[in-house]
């Protein structure tokens, strides 16, 4: 399979290398399970920088084609069944769903550079992307908190940090700006909250969370918001129905 970046195209660099690592996973040694080449390998291979590189594979990573584990390096990800969520909706209209009456404890509005995910999922230049609105929240019930939000809003967003939080996400991006939201990718996974979340939560270090991350598009397929959710995990069960 040839595996070279022609540096004269008008195709970014990004999207040619992202071309070629779809061409190598579909091979079939490497949906066998072989690990990818390391990013030094590739990146040399290619003769493209490791950034360019590592936004090819941060795109292919968030589609769930590749697996990236720290310290191990990257593999094609195993196929398994995808389940979708229809009517998905925004966590104050979820409360109200299940007539929960949520509290907020903290709301902080900011502008900075955003994380990787969300740089991958707004396509930004890695190198220097541009600053987001950021919105961080925790919310919960009367008696407790029980999640943390961090939201990233896509830089191409008009918005100015002055809009009012404190009405449902995204009936607010409807009515203020137009933008209706359709589609919904989420990420599921566990762990222990550390130090920063168990302050946020009221927690112990060491007690488990639910972490969801989710990525939302209007209905031009455009990307609105990353947004990451730390949950107590005695207070929070996430439930799928799925029908054949």
């Amino acid at each position: 399979m040839t595996m070279q970046i022609d540096h004269n195209s008008s195709t970014p660099l990004h999207k040619q290398a992202e071309q070629i690592l779809r061409d190598l996973i579909n091979s079939e040694e490497y949906r066998n399970g072989k690990m990818l080449p390391n990013e030094v390998e590739l990146s040399e291979k290619l003769n493209i920088s490791r950034n360019t590189l590592r936004q090819a594979i941060n795109k292919l990573v968030y589609e769930g084609l590749i697996v990236r584990k720290k310290g191990v390096g990257s593999k094609v990800a195993k196929k398994g069944i995808v389940g979708g969520i229809q009517n998905w909706l925004s966590f104050s209209q979820e409360m109200r769903h299940l007539g929960i009456e949520v509290h907020n404890f903290e709301l902080h509005i900011s502008r900075r550079r955003p994380c990787i995910e969300a740089t991958t999922f707004f396509e930004l230049d890695h190198d220097n992307p541009q600053r987001c609105l950021v919105m961080e929240r925790v919310r919960g019930k009367k008696e407790y908190p029980f999640v943390y939000f961090i939201s990233y809003f896509n830089p191409k967003l008009p918005m100015t940090g002055e809009e009012n939080f404190t009405q449902p996400l995204y009936e607010m991006l409807e009515t203020r700006y137009g933008v209706t939201v359709k589609d919904s990718k989420e990420e599921i996974s566990a762990g222990l909250a550390g130090e920063e979340i168990a302050k946020k939560l009221e927690i112990s270090p060491n007690d488990p969370i639910l972490i969801r991350k989710r990525y939302v598009l209007d209905t031009n397929g455009i990307p609105v918001e990353y947004n990451i959710g730390y949950y107590r995990a005695d207070s929070f069960t996430y439930t799928i129905e799925a029908s054949r």
